[in-house]
């Protein structure tokens, strides 16, 4: 049984839902989660285009605008509103305005929306009860880490997890922000032997505030060697981990050495890329597993090997609660049912280079006429990489963007095979899609894990399910 029984001075859930994105794991849903004594998480990534995107569809029951109410500096808050606030919501196939990215010199207008979108998301997802409520980050997305933590801490965030990539600079972040203390993070820009030194300073935003609670830091690794390595040294050592496997949705690590691709295209994975749960233990920090561990039975034999229980997103992402738009996720649990839904573990989709799942629908970015008829654009650029241009600046590019641009920037051609624009096909999944000139719009990608034999228990009979659904099943004697 796991070692360790609390973290901080409250129970550790024994599940932990998955903070899926963009938007799937939505506050809705966390809180749905939350409410049930288990740890409801929202997804942490490009909450700044859902907020204004949301205002600009009318904000319907005002939550966007009452969270931001609540925020530490009105002033901040007010501008946004009147900025993107369309009563009503803007006209069919209008477009969603255009909004700053983030930068690592002169990106503060993008940070500002930044800390808003995530302080609305995590505000509305704590709201109303006293559970416990996480955000999910991207490691990758080094230029959103700060001020998006930032903005969930000024809610009262109780957790934050992180994963793609290895995130040993995220508990001292946690601390220093919880201080309302300057931060300097330090991005990878390709080209450079030395990391950039990029400063987020929260009181320039908000002034002094106090009362602010450090949240607990989830560690999102692939095998116990990352996770040992983040807790050998104080300063990286996380409050607990995440342990992933491959089977998990979204992005997963890549296997261990060369990368080898079976018949269908998809890595092939082996007995190395299997956790040992017993290695895991030793460490003497909670720990839970992810990846086809939406059953009762492989909660109860998680806890058996030392873990503090298990995370789970599929049966989440199909629950009524979940931000995937109705039709496509009524689509995806019809197809999993009756055995015609394929999910690829896609080592070229991500611009991320981190393999990434696909569920093959029609209509999605997974269908290769849908794919090659959208025209490629980077407007949104969560996923850029910093690089060093000719001109001894930093420049951002991205494998999904333009090839011409793309290469123009000194990217190498061939990088851009293969790859999906995720930013925007993630938000057109959750309804937030970019509407494009000539009255069409962006299409959506649709993500899930490869094991979906949760449905057979939750919905038998093809009938909706809940969260509370979930993680009564996951926890009946």
């Amino acid at each position: 049984m796991p070692a360790t029984t609390a973290v901080g001075a409250r129970e550790l859930p024994r599940v932990i839902q998955g903070g899926m994105g963009v938007a799937v794991s939505g506050w809705r849903l966390a809180r749905a989660v939350a409410e049930t004594g288990q740890l409801g998480v929202v997804s942490g990534t490009a909450l700044d285009a859902v907020m204004t995107r949301r205002l600009q569809l009318g904000d319907p029951g005002g939550h966007v605008r009452r969270a931001l109410a609540a925020f530490p500096a009105p002033e901040l808050a007010r501008a946004v509103v009147e900025r993107f606030h369309v009563p009503g919501g803007v006209a069919d196939g209008a477009r969603f305005r255009t909004q700053p990215m983030l930068r690592a010199d002169k990106g503060l207008p993008a940070e500002v929306l930044t800390v808003l979108g995530n302080f609305v998301e995590v505000w509305l997802a704590k709201e109303g009860h006293q559970g416990q409520v996480g955000v999910n980050y991207l490691e990758k997305v080094q230029l959103a880490t700060a001020p998006a933590m930032f903005g969930a801490i000024l809610a009262g965030v109780d957790h934050v997890l992180v994963g793609a990539g290895l995130p040993g600079h995220i508990p001292g972040l946690a601390r220093q922000l919880s201080r309302c203390e300057p931060v300097t993070v330090h991005l990878r820009v390709e080209g450079d032997e030395e990391t950039y030194a990029h400063r987020f300073d929260p009181r320039a935003l908000t002034g002094e505030v106090g009362g602010l609670r450090r949240p607990q830091v989830l560690a999102i690794v692939s095998l116990p060697v990352l996770a040992s390595y983040l807790a050998r040294d104080e300063a990286t050592r996380p409050d607990g981990f995440v342990v992933e496997t491959h089977w998990a949705g979204g992005h997963s690590a890549p296997p261990r050495g060369a990368l080898r691709l079976g018949s269908t295209g998809e890595p092939l994975y082996g007995a190395r890329d299997l956790p040992d749960l017993a290695k895991m233990t030793a460490l003497g920090i909670p720990y839970w597993l992810a990846g086809g561990t939406a059953d009762p039975a492989a909660l109860a034999t998680a806890r058996a090997a030392g873990a503090a229980g298990v995370q789970i997103g599929s049966a989440f992402a199909l629950c009524e609660e979940s931000g995937i738009e109705p039709g496509l996720r009524a689509e995806l649990a019809r197809r999993a049912r009756d055995g015609s839904l394929n999910v690829r573990n896609d080592p070229a989709a991500s611009p991320t280079a981190f393999p990434f799942k696909v569920a093959d629908l029609p209509g999605t970015l997974a269908d290769e006429k849908v794919r090659d008829a959208r025209r490629r654009v980077c407007d949104l650029g969560y996923l850029r990489t910093p690089y060093r241009t000719d001109k001894g600046a930093v420049g951002y590019r991205c494998p999904a963007e333009p090839q011409a641009a793309y290469a123009r920037k000194g990217g190498e051609a061939g990088d851009t095979e293969g790859r999906l624009c995720l930013c925007n096909g993630l938000l057109a999944t959750v309804g937030l899609a970019q509407r494009r000139p000539g009255g069409g719009a962006e299409p959506p990608v649709v993500t899930i894990g490869q094991d979906l034999g949760f449905l057979a228990a939750l919905s038998p009979d093809g009938a909706p399910y809940g969260a509370a659904d979930v993680v009564g099943w996951m926890l009946a004697e």
